[in-house]
């Protein structure tokens, strides 16, 4: 008798469950991923719910909600302040709604007068990067995703210690998830204590002084600012292109990425996103030091804008700037992404330019470093090539890890943002709108260069999958949308 009272008390339990996780989890949710989680609570439902209560919300916790207003508020009194000289927009004239769109969300104003260098070589950026600090003057602003102390990087990491004995301020941020699982972590701390040199953590897990939000948050932002003159950003961090794990070490694995050094009054809006990164971890508000008028060089005609985006924003900034730009392209895009997931509004936007006569062409990686995204990627192939979407596979043991989007002649993307859902609502990203012909020129030969050693993958050959990859790759699909 006792043990068919348990099963009642369970089983109305379980319809408890089952009715407050209806009521719950779809409020103020997109529905794929509202559907995503009831099924996890459905099918698993002790596994679904700790899952649901340790990162079933992407919103940063209240305190730091409202720390992250104020900063959107220096963000646009920073905005305000940076000189603009936004031109007449000319061609495309599709542009000026862009540009304007970006503003609404919290990007920075357009400038003008910019000069931008595309670095698509690791051992380079890291060099150019290095010497950059070498002549540093007054003040050192590295922010990076992971930042690690290795053979390859000391240099780096050298020139940052010599500018700070030359009574340069260097201050360093670092997401803390990303770098602390690292390899040489430890060594890295001890390096910049031994050096003097200011650092934190991004983000930080730190249960013992009351900081901790969503685990799976990060900062993923990639940027140096050296005297408020010259700046870089990108996808690229710094650490070894093997990223010094025994497992990419022993399948030959290396980095591939694209990074662009800036000068001109451009270099102020990425000093303020780390300005407001700084603030988040810090409190303190340096905004004196930094160069709101860059130099204007007036024979260069580079129109560029900064759009920061993620869970401090309302709107997923990148994702309605990929996704205007797709609704304005006239004639080519061509998209690299390493993590490409993309939800139905961005499907539905690829599918409604092809439509329109639009080529698309979508670089990924043939060999991955992490299996879920890897195989959900692969859950969209076939999708996106019956649309019309060319898929190119860049060979292993090389992953690409380049951010960027080229559209038509003039305008591109270049940033830290990959076009997946975790990009979209769960990384802080940045993202550098440009327009002139030079600098998408400077893409299209590196876009040329990965299609040249690439296989373009054709559907014929995809739907010869085995079933056990197609297995794979749906329910990982399925994983991708618990956010």
């Amino acid at each position: 008798m006792s043990i068919d009272w348990w099963v009642i008390f369970y089983a109305i339990i379980d319809l408890g469950v089952r009715i407050a996780a209806i009521i719950i989890v779809p409020r103020n949710r997109k529905p794929e991923s509202a559907l995503g989680w009831l099924l996890a609570i459905y099918f698993i439902p002790v596994i679904g719910i700790l899952l649901f209560l340790l990162i079933g919300s992407p919103k940063l916790p209240r305190g730091r909600r409202k720390m992250q207003d104020e900063i959107n508020a220096v963000i646009r009194r920073q905005a305000k302040a940076i000189d603009t000289q936004v031109p007449v927009i000319t061609e495309p004239e599709w542009f000026e709604k862009v540009r304007t769109l970006n503003e609404e969300l919290g990007a920075f104003p357009l400038v003008r007068g910019n000069s931008a260098r595309l670095i698509h070589t690791y051992a380079e950026s890291l060099e150019m990067m290095t010497e950059a600090v070498r002549r540093a003057r007054t003040y050192v602003h590295v922010e990076f995703y992971i930042l690690s102390l290795d053979d390859t990087t000391r240099p780096f990491f050298d020139a940052l210690a010599d500018a700070h004995r030359r009574g340069v301020m260097v201050r360093v941020l670092f997401d803390h998830w990303a770098t602390s699982h690292k390899p040489f972590y430890r060594e890295t701390i001890r390096f910049y204590k031994r050096a003097g040199i200011e650092y934190h953590r991004m983000l930080p897990l730190d249960l013992l002084h009351g900081k901790f939000q969503r685990p799976d948050l990060r900062n993923h932002r990639k940027l140096l600012v050296v005297d408020g003159e010259v700046g870089y950003m990108g996808s690229q961090n710094v650490i070894d292109a093997s990223y010094n794990h025994r497992a990419n070490l022993r399948r030959h694995l290396q980095w591939v990425d694209l990074m662009v050094e800036l000068e001109g009054p451009i270099v102020a809006s990425v000093d303020t996103i780390f300005l407001s990164d700084w603030y988040a971890e810090t409190r303190e508000i340096i905004s004196d030091e930094i160069v709101l008028h860059g130099p204007v060089d007036a024979h260069t005609h580079l129109d560029a804008q900064m759009v920061p985006s993620g869970p401090g924003f309302s709107t997923e900034n990148n994702l309605q700037l990929f996704l205007a730009l797709l609704a304005q392209a006239e004639t080519r895009v061509n998209i690299i992404s390493p993590y490409f997931i993309p939800n139905e509004a961005l499907l539905l936007a690829l599918n409604a330019a092809i439509s329109r006569g639009v080529s698309i062409d979508l670089f990924v990686s043939e060999e991955s470093d992490q299996a879920l995204v890897y195989h959900a990627q692969r859950s969209y192939y076939e999708a996106l090539l019956r649309a019309g979407v060319r898929i190119w596979m860049f060979p292993k043991p090389y992953i690409l890890h380049s951010k960027a989007m080229s559209v038509d002649g003039d305008v591109a993307v270049i940033g830290s943002s990959n076009m997946d859902l975790r990009s979209f609502g769960l990384n802080f990203e940045m993202s550098l709108l440009v327009r002139g012909r030079q600098i998408v020129d400077d893409l299209r030969d590196v876009e040329d260069h990965y299609r040249a050693v690439s296989t373009e993958l054709t559907l014929e050959h995809w739907l010869q999958q085995p079933l056990r990859k197609v297995i794979w790759d749906n329910l990982a699909r399925l994983t991708s949308a618990l956010q």
